[in-house]
């Protein structure tokens, strides 16, 4: 397809969705549309790690780590604020601080890929338990009582830009949360097609070349955990607003495992799969939840091993292989005869 073909019919796309967007609240109820509010919120966790771990080659088994950050220090600063303009910024800042002093020390001290893991999952685990054994009244932060394993009730949702009197609806907040979504994916979009997202993709590929280049590998990637983690403390926000509850199950590792079936079920290297991934996932999960016939950790193992079996790229990259193979492909019009066609056959791999 030519490019500004390509980019057209994105356009449209980006059109169609935010259309979808608007016109939802007037076509479903409203518990389906706090369930979609659920999944979009959830999205952005998704996209957090499809960034850093298709793109960047990072694959951190922590995420909830930020995400939990980011929900803890939306609820901590909106029941102080009692505004939560200046909540979200935390819930944002916060978690993207920890990420740069986390990821310093894993980059920049040259810790393998495996390690990695390994740390992220350590980190995650000690979080949860410091959280859980917060109980008593000798635990707040300003007003804000961490509440231990019972977790913050009552928590401030969103409400209008330094408004506080204007809460928002549920209309309002699925508005909110699925242009935030929209929002990141577009952001992660452009940044991917700019020189600093072909850098990152380039240190992915090989570090040992992207240094001869010029480029710091362990800065880069740094740079793009740090990006992962903001995301991740802004889906966290979202969290915390749609169920105006926050607790230390929110850094659970069935959540963690949970991303990354996401990842897979949607498409590693995508942005758009893990969106997908994650809602079909999420719905199941709900599904399954609202029936209680079968165990929901079950079935996710059961979805994990039948798409790492039988379709390992995931639903969207297979999805665009076979639209590739049905649509013929197009050969370029020429006014004239070839001059390479009577010259000598063109090596392979050499355009």
């Amino acid at each position: 397809m030519p490019r500004h073909s390509r980019l057209a019919a994105q356009a449209v796309a980006v059109l169609l969705a935010i259309v979808a967007i608007a016109i939802v609240p007037g076509v479903i109820e409203l518990f389906a549309l706090m369930q979609l509010t659920l999944f979009a919120a959830m999205a952005v966790l998704a996209l957090s790690l499809a960034f850093i771990w298709g793109f960047g080659g990072i694959l951190s088994f922590g995420q909830t780590a930020f995400f939990g950050l980011g929900g803890y220090a939306y609820a901590v600063a909106a029941i102080n604020f009692q505004d939560s303009t200046p909540a979200i910024l935390l819930a944002i800042v916060i978690p993207a601080l920890f990420a740069a002093i986390l990821g310093y020390f894993i980059f920049f001290g040259r810790i393998s890929d495996v390690y990695l893991g390994v740390i992220t999952l350590t980190v995650t685990l000690i979080l949860f338990n410091s959280v859980n054994s917060t109980s008593g009244d000798a635990y707040k932060i300003g007003t804000a009582l961490l509440g231990g394993f019972n977790g913050m009730p009552s928590v401030p949702t969103f409400n209008m830009p330094f408004d506080p009197s204007t809460v928002l609806s549920p209309e309002q907040s699925w508005w909110t949360t699925a242009y935030v979504l929209l929002g990141v994916f577009l952001l992660l979009r452009l940044l991917l097609a700019l020189p600093a997202g072909r850098i990152i993709v380039a240190v992915r590929e090989n570090e040992v070349r992207a240094s001869l280049l010029g480029y710091d590998p362990r800065l880069v990637k740094c740079l793009t955990f740090i990006l992962g983690g903001a995301i991740a403390g802004l889906a966290g926000a979202l969290y915390v607003n749609w169920g105006a509850f926050v607790s230390p199950t929110i850094f659970s590792l069935s959540l963690s495992a949970e991303i990354i079936i996401w990842i897979t079920v949607g498409g590693l290297g995508t942005l758009l799969g893990p969106i997908i991934g994650c809602v079909v996932i999420e719905y199941i999960v709900a599904y399954i939840g609202s029936q209680q016939l079968l165990n929901s950790n079950l079935v996710l193992g059961a979805v994990l091993v039948v798409f790492v079996l039988l379709l390992p790229k995931g639903l969207v990259p297979t999805a665009r292989d076979l639209v590739m193979r049905l649509i013929p492909e197009q050969k370029p019009k020429t006014d004239g005869p070839s001059v390479q066609s009577a010259a000598a056959p063109h090596p392979a791999g050499a355009e």
